[in-house]
């Protein structure tokens, strides 16, 4: 198969080897991200995040850490391209580990060569459950929240908040009509019986990915008469069906909620004052939560860097980064896949995510970093503009010792 001529941010930092425990050999990362297209901030804000992290790990020198050197190539959002970038980054330039990838879909092709190759894969955004389970391989981690762990904490909010209902709840989903909106919306259901929530579903709904006109879809919704929809989009596709849905008036007669992504920075910035307030939101980064010095630091140094606060996806890739040194550290080496493993699978990472007293930390069963999820409404905050809106009133739900497991596991 020819290889397409392909756009290259390369990035390289070199840590100098001081000390006993400094590594002689550079590791080799190849990170895929899509730097333009639909999905392009993603990987444009990932890009800038690895900067972050390069620099955080340069600021450790002689402490055993390694010297990396991480290109990180265009993906576009395309599944061909992604399995080319993907195979040229193991044969011809031989990296140890391979990193990102924001669509589950193209992560599952990526991680069934990284099976064959032999190639630790560290995923940094896409959230599909069937990565860390029924596709789940020796050489993959994901460091960032899944999708899975995001509707268990909406179950939760959704108990704590309807717990007094006389009637059974009447919910509506809509979500892409792929595998990530797929498992998300069967999830959801899974755990809110499992949490003895009483509901009746009214309607479910498909759009596909990236589609720019929701209103038949709001129109259907309106008609079931929900109580709550529950909305499984992520970035433009989340901002074009919440205008839409204001638009006609549905936001006034339903709680709306997304609790994987929809109160991401970069769809409350593009809102600005056409969010509705009251909305029920949750993201895997938050600006301004948790109130943490780490979290600050980490936003701010961003923002000094890019000129805009950041995405979800840039605290994915910076944890990501930090975690293939974390693990490259304690192995001694980048060539000894067992003793990579087993640094990845009792990884304990203090990220800018975390709340005071709790530290991320890797499953070692299903590969699945375990993370704190904050839920919040809409309120009004200018304090990172052009967002106008941000999450508060938080509800935060602590992850289980274990990636849950449902009734398809």
């Amino acid at each position: 198969m020819a290889i397409h001529k392909i756009t290259t941010l390369a990035i390289t930092i070199a840590l100098l080897a001081i000390g006993n425990g400094a590594l002689a050999q550079p590791v080799k990362i190849g990170c895929l991200y899509p730097l333009s297209g639909p999905a392009g901030l993603y990987g444009r804000d990932s890009a800038i995040a690895i900067r972050l992290a390069q620099r955080h790990i340069e600021s450790l020198r002689g402490a055993g850490y390694p010297e990396l050197e991480i290109v990180i190539e265009d993906t576009r959002s395309k599944p061909l391209r992604s399995l080319q970038i993907a195979r040229k980054f193991i044969d011809t330039d031989q990296v140890d580990f391979l990193c990102g990838v924001v669509s589950s879909g193209i992560a599952l092709s990526i991680t069934e060569l990284a099976r064959q190759t032999e190639t630790f894969f560290i995923g940094t955004d896409h959230a599909s459950p069937s990565l860390v389970s029924t596709e789940l391989h020796p050489f993959y981690f994901r460091v960032s929240n899944d999708i899975r762990l995001s509707m268990l904490a909406g179950a939760k909010y959704i108990r704590d908040q309807y717990s007094v209902s006389a009637k059974p709840l009447r919910i509506a989903f809509i979500g892409p009509d792929y595998e990530y909106g797929y498992e998300a919306w069967e999830d959801l259901r899974w755990f809110l019986q499992e949490n003895g929530v009483e509901f009746e579903v009214v309607g479910e709904f498909w759009p596909k990915l990236f589609e720019t006109d929701y209103s038949i879809y709001v129109e259907a919704l309106d008609q079931v008469q929900p109580d709550v929809i529950v909305d499984g989009h992520w970035g433009l596709d989340v901002v074009t069906l919440i205008k839409q849905a204001a638009q006609h008036g549905l936001l006034e007669k339903a709680t709306f909620m997304n609790f994987d992504a929809g109160g991401n920075y970069e769809v409350l910035a593009q809102l600005g004052n056409d969010v509705p307030l009251g909305l029920v939101l949750s993201a895997r980064h938050h600006v301004n939560w948790p109130l943490t010095q780490a979290n600050r630091d980490f936003v701010q140094a961003f923002h000094e860097e890019a000129g805009r606060f950041p995405s979800y996806a840039a605290e994915g890739a910076y944890s990501g980064i930090l975690a293939i040194a974390e693990a490259v550290k304690a192995a001694g080496s980048a060539g000894d896949a067992d003793a990579i493993r087993g640094a990845l699978s009792s990884l304990k990472l203090k990220l800018p995510e975390d709340p005071e007293g709790f530290v991320s930390f890797m499953d070692p069963l299903s590969h699945q970093m375990m993370q704190a999820q904050a839920i919040g409404r809409t309120v009004v905050d200018n304090r990172f503009l052009p967002a106008t809106r941000l999450l508060g009133g938080w509800s935060v739900y602590l992850p289980p010792r274990q990636w849950p497991e449902t009734h398809e596991n």
